[in-house]
């Protein structure tokens, strides 16, 4: 199977789905987990199983004692190694960086991660997918349930919506006060998703030997130095060229050392690949952490959920959001707020309205939003009233 027709069965993570078909139970850092970031490793991962771009992982040169793919498989299955006191011009002083005749004092640097690249990469996607899984599974459908027949851009046309809109409040106030379990578990995941990004860079540190930390501002400061004094870390990290030994019994029965020097053509992209990651990373840890603090202060401050009501969902009066906001528990919250990415704007809004008169409440509400301008936060909402007014 082809590199391409590997790849394409990948795209299923990041695939764009109508919001009729699907529902929205999380934002957009979320899925930032385990859509993107999954298929990303998944697609590293294929790229360094895929033998057709870059021919051989390893090959060996001997001096003829040892055939060239006993070497070259005891080599891979093993580990090679760098000399890291060996330093000077490569093809002038040096064969390679790190590339030298070893003496027996001599420090040496054993590399024996290439062969499980794709192991790891494909853990990590694992491990990036399954903050999603349980959240889907804690979920079971709940959102999809409740909009169903309520979701997609020309519901302002269908003639049971408001009987549609009315079982959906009345469900609401039946359950009040009953979805804080519900909403726990989202930011438990939500909290998971911020966790496994620290971790998997702490894993990724760990199995390169301690130099993954460092590897992005390194590589950021060997670009801006001279070219005398470069020491290119992608290098020092991921060896194109190095040295492996094998012993094996000569014609008396004595021991024979077989010096190899191997060229490691995968470590050409494992180098970018880990380059990518350790960017990637860092904006995604970046990013988690603002979406937790924003979790924290929506579950910590009423006004934070009175202000979204107001200014992403564009509903009523600040008195009427916060006789709202007071009526109603942080999981009822949560449930509304998903409730109003999933539907139409002006469909939202009634459901709102209906629902302080169902709790009396006692506020001005406007039936409907009366401007265009909405929040970036929910820019499918924009689109779909957009097309309502051309309609």
């Amino acid at each position: 199977m082809s590199v391409l027709a590997l790849a394409s069965a990948v795209a299923g993570f990041v695939k764009i789905r109508y919001i009729v078909e699907k529902a929205l139970i999380d934002n957009l850092i979320f899925r930032l987990h385990y859509r993107v970031t999954t298929a990303i490793l998944f697609l590293c991962c294929i790229l360094v199983t895929a033998n057709n771009l870059i021919g051989d992982p390893i090959s060996c040169i001997t001096d003829g004692g040892v055939p060239a793919h006993v070497i070259n498989t005891f080599c891979w299955i093993t580990y090679t190694f760098t000399l890291p006191g060996v330093v000077g011009d490569p093809g002038t002083h040096v064969a390679h960086p790190g590339v030298a005749s070893a003496g027996p004092d001599e420090e040496k640097k054993y590399h024996a991660y290439y062969q499980w690249v794709p192991f790891m990469l494909f853990f990590q996607g694992v491990l990036f997918y399954v903050p999603h899984w349980l959240w889907k599974n804690w979920e079971d459908g709940k959102v999809r349930a409740l909009t169903d027949g309520l979701r997609g851009p020309n519901i302002l046309g269908t003639g049971n919506k408001s009987e549609k809109t009315n079982r959906l409040v009345q469900y609401i106030v039946d359950s009040l006060h009953h979805h804080n379990v519900y909403a726990a578990c989202y930011y438990l995941c939500e909290l998971l998703n911020f966790l496994n990004v620290i971790i998997n860079m702490f894993l990724i540190d760990s199995f390169l030997g301690g130099s993954f930390m460092t590897y992005g501002t390194d590589v950021l400061r060997f670009s801006s130095l001279n070219q005398e004094q470069r020491n290119d870390p992608m290098v020092t990290i991921f060896p194109r060229v190095t040295k492996c030994t094998f012993h094996k019994f000569g014609p008396s029965g004595s021991i024979q050392k077989h010096d190899a020097m191997c060229v490691l053509a995968l470590n050409i992209l494992n180098e970018k690949i880990y380059i990518f990651l350790w960017f990637w990373f860092i904006g995604l840890a970046i990013a988690s952490a603002y979406s937790l603090i924003a979790s924290a202060a929506t579950v910590l401050l009423p006004s934070i959920r009175e202000l979204i009501l107001i200014r992403h969902f564009r509903f009523g009066t600040p008195a009427g959001a916060q006789a709202l906001i007071r009526k109603t528990q942080i999981g009822d919250f949560f449930l509304l707020q998903n409730l109003g990415q999933n539907l139409n704007l002006v469909v939202f809004s009634e459901l709102l309205t209906e629902l302080s008169n169902q709790l009396h409440l006692s506020n001005n509400i406007p039936t409907a939003p009366s401007t265009l301008e909405f929040s970036p936060m929910y820019p499918s909402a924009k689109l779909r009233l957009h097309m309502e007014t051309e309609a």
